[in-house]
């Protein structure tokens, strides 16, 4: 493939992660040695930066700041969760973004999210090539809920899941200062995939942990999990469980739709969840009559950089790195993925999946990591998942608060 000279965006879609600025560090920072991409912007609020023409010239920021990014959470661009149309059905977006990408002479597309950006990242480059518009464009794969399919893991999981693992254990300990009966649940996020919730297992590894774990890779039954609960809550008159949001019914129903009706959906249809912790507290105390309490992490698990995986860090902006590189050598149409090669010592390489068969295709926890019962994980998962949250980052203070990355953001011009 020839040598390809342009400037080069890259955009933050989807819920955030602790990570995802440790990604964009790794692609602004290696955009701006090589010598293909003159230069490159970041795109506020993902694909909508662009269609807006809302852009920042990278290469205006301070290198500090590019480097804190590593350890600065959330989406430092902006994110955005916009669906784009069938591009069969409707052109519009997309021509708006080859006109953009035309008049900024833009040859590299970086896209970093999950499933559905995945898609994005697939229909835009599919329609560049349709047009004769050579643009190279690169997934670089971000969730905390670690559900893209073919890697590994996914940047972001290790960090949320070490956070939800570390408060589980300190909230294991709270749980129990009285000598009076008590049962917890513990809320944790993850719609289809329950490898978050299972994180929780990491603190049972270590003795103070949940007595039930509930996944939505099993459907759910409010007898069943009253059931299970009376069987620890009679034996110890204290009880954790750990539940994901995401849990359903055998009719796929959520936890919430089973109270209520009509759930808001977010642009890709996905139905806004929360509050099941809420809801099995109040059942469990109907029926037990004892102290419940319902605790939802919330965004907490999701942007708790001072409690990340120094591994996690170092894997998101090598995804960002390999994704310039990758592109800058001729490669498109591909996510950077991770492949394990061994656990002990724990190490993993990089591999590029297509995008055709990454996008809107999720994986889920083997049905073999999962007991019997369905209310717990097995110590595969534990083996699994121990490599991925160690490490502690470096993190910088100011007057012992983190000092995040502050970006000029300066507005990009059009050639």
């Amino acid at each position: 493939m020839s040598k390809l000279i342009g400037n080069a965006v890259f955009g933050q879609s989807g819920g955030p992660t602790s990570v995802i600025n440790a990604s964009a560090s790794g692609v602004f920072q290696e955009a701006l040695k090589q010598e293909n991409i003159v230069k490159i912007y970041g795109a506020a609020h993902g694909i909508k930066g662009v269609l807006d023409e809302v852009m920042y010239n990278m290469g205006q920021e301070d290198p500090v700041e590019l480097n804190l990014l590593k350890t600065t959470p959330s989406s430092a661009l902006g994110s955005v969760r916009y669906k784009l149309a069938d591009p069969n059905k409707d052109e519009t977006d997309y021509k708006r973004i080859l006109e953009v990408f035309k008049k900024y002479n833009i040859r590299y597309f970086f896209y970093n999210g999950g499933n559905d950006s995945m898609d994005t990242c697939n229909k835009i480059s599919k329609f560049m090539q349709k047009a004769g518009y050579e643009c190279r464009v690169m997934g670089v794969p971000k969730t905390i809920d670690n559900d893209l399919w073919a890697t590994d893991h996914c940047p972001g999981y290790g960090s949320a899941a070490r956070y939800v693992a570390t408060s589980t254990m300190e909230v294991y300990q709270d749980a129990r200062v009285y000598d009076t009966p008590m049962i917890t649940v513990l809320e944790v996020m993850g719609r289809n995939a329950g490898w978050l919730t299972a994180a929780t297992a990491l603190a049972a590894y270590k003795g103070f942990g949940p007595d039930l774990i509930y996944l939505p890779e099993v459907p759910f039954s409010i007898d069943k999990y009253l059931s299970d609960v009376e069987k620890v809550f009679k034996k110890t008159g204290k009880v954790i469980v750990a539940v994901s949001e995401g849990c359903k019914d055998t009719n796929g129903k959520y936890i919430p739709e089973m109270v209520q009706d009509n759930l808001t959906k977010d642009a890709f249809g996905h139905s806004q969840l929360g509050g099941t912790a809420t809801i099995l507290a109040d059942v469990a105390k109907n029926k037990f009559g004892c102290k419940v309490r319902g605790i939802e992490f919330s965004l907490l698990q999701r942007c708790a950089t001072h409690i990340g995986s120094l591994t996690d860090i170092n894997e998101a902006f090598m995804a960002g790195q390999e994704a310039v590189k990758a592109a800058c050598e001729g490669m498109t149409d591909k996510m950077v993925a991770f492949e394990r090669v061994s656990n002990n010592p724990y190490d993993c390489k990089i591999k590029l999946i297509n995008l055709s068969e990454v996008a809107n295709a999720e994986k889920k926890i083997p049905a073999e990591w999962i007991n019997k019962e369905g209310n717990f994980v097995s110590e595969e998962f534990v083996h699994y998942a121990l490599p991925l949250i160690q490490g502690n980052p470096e993190i910088t203070l100011e007057d012992g608060l983190p000092r995040f990355a502050k970006l000029k953001k300066v507005l990009a011009k059009p050639e």
